[in-house]
């Protein structure tokens, strides 16, 4: 998934942790085969390139991993008006092209691509286990929620296995169990842009967060700087620079809500009507002026959870 993927555990038995370990990181590179868009051989390639001979396509069986993130993916569609969508995946290679390139896409190639995007496009069975695309030359990215819903897998494979004081981090997402022995949880700590907030820190036990922002992927042409993070509904990288980390139960949802905010911003997610309510919000941005101060949004929830000092560990966890 073009990231790297840890398990930190804690366990009595060295041997049998260290193979339920490598059944989990197993788990995930059998997701990444599946649900790569990079691997032209993976499940969810091969189903976009149907678009490439017809559309509207026949029903296409799908595995019950590719279904199952398939028909998570369209319900964030519909919560989010379109912010977040799988079917992204032509936009993306264009913006990916000219991340390679160094200068814009053309109007027309944004254009052309933006025929072939719309989560109204992908129709899914009521079971998850078919689908149809309905325009020609589709292409799915599941960039926004594949990591989430991997880490997940490995997390509830570890539980299955009797393991509960887990961290799974697969780039960033993390999902954690109960805290490490003598310790009142998991440490995360949260960035912040250079030179502006200071770095703050989570305590956590049974919660998942994710962030999503452009402290490394972007393309700066005349001053503006274009982020990896397309907006579906518009065919355009975001310009506006944000963190956007949000906090929850399954890192699957805080993947896929963690993008489509970074998209919508908080006003464009107020604007929808729709309250995300059971999760907690912290939205860093920064305006593009010289020297402009960061602001900092925050649910109620998370501000209480947050601190700027790093909490201080034990020398000794215990057993």
């Amino acid at each position: 998934m073009g990231t790297l993927f840890r398990i930190v555990l804690y366990a009595h038995d060295a041997d049998a942790a260290r193979a339920a370990a490598t059944e989990a990181f197993a788990r995930v590179a059998e997701l990444d085969a599946a649900l790569s868009d990079y691997d032209a051989a993976s499940e969810l390639s091969r189903l976009a390139r149907r678009s490439d001979e017809e559309a509207p396509t026949a029903e296409v069986p799908l595995s019950r991993d590719l279904g199952t993130i398939l028909a998570c993916s369209l319900a964030w569609a519909e919560r989010t008006g379109g912010a977040f969508d799988p079917t992204v995946g032509p936009l993306v290679r264009l913006w990916r092209r000219a991340v390679r390139q160094g200068k814009l896409p053309a109007e027309e190639d944004l254009y052309r691509a933006a025929e072939s995007v719309g989560f109204g496009l992908l129709a899914l069975t009521p079971d998850a286990r078919t689908a149809r695309l309905l325009a020609r030359d589709m292409r799915l990215d599941l960039g926004g929620i594949a990591k989430g819903f991997a880490v997940d897998e490995a997390f509830e494979l570890l539980a299955r296995r009797g393991l509960e004081r887990v961290l799974v981090d697969g780039g960033g997402d993390l999902r954690v169990g109960r805290a490490p022995p003598g310790r009142a949880g998991w440490l995360v700590g949260l960035a912040g842009f250079e030179g502006t907030v200071e770095r703050q820190w989570l305590v956590l036990e049974h919660a998942s967060v994710a962030t999503s922002g452009d402290l490394e992927r972007f393309l700066e042409i005349d001053g503006v700087r274009h982020s990896h993070l397309i907006d579906p509904r518009s065919g355009r990288a975001v310009t506006r620079r944000a963190l956007v980390t949000v906090l929850g139960e399954r890192c699957t949802d805080v993947d896929a809500l963690a993008s489509a905010v970074s998209v919508l911003g908080v006003d464009g997610l107020s604007a929808l009507g729709w309250k995300p309510d059971g999760y907690e919000l912290r939205v860093l941005s920064l305006d593009s002026a010289p020297g402009a101060e960061a602001t900092l949004w925050l649910t109620e929830g998370l501000r209480d959870a947050l601190s700027s000092e790093e909490p201080e560990t034990p020398s000794d966890p215990g057993p």
